[in-house]
C-alpha cells in the first residue's frame, strides 16, 4: 500500500479469506503501526473485538467525513 494508513482510521473489509473475525463490505477501525506496515499488515480492531494484523490486501483504507469517523468510533 503506498500510502502510510496513519491518515486513516477505517478501512473497508474486501477479502476474509482464512479469516474468521472479518466479514466482506464491513468497515473495521485501523490501529496505526508503521512497522507491520512496513511488512504488508494493518493492525485491524475485527469482530472479536481485538486488534490483530490482516494483509493489507484484504482492506481498503477510507477517506470519512469527521461526523462519519465520531459516529464509527462511538459504536460498540
Amino acid at each position: 500500500m503506498a500510502e502510510k494508513t496513519k491518515n486513516y482510521r477505517f478501512a473497508l473489509c474486501i477479502e476474509n479469506r482464512d479469516c474468521e473475525d472479518l466479514e466482506k463490505r464491513k468497515i473495521y477501525q485501523i490501529v496505526p503501526d508503521e512497522d507491520v506496515e512496513k511488512e504488508g499488515y494493518l493492525r485491524v480492531i475485527d469482530e472479536s473485538g481485538e486488534d490483530y494484523l490482516y494483509p493489507q490486501s484484504y482492506l481498503i483504507p477510507l477517506h470519512l467525513p469527521r461526523e462519519a469517523e465520531a459516529a464509527l468510533q462511538s459504536v460498540e
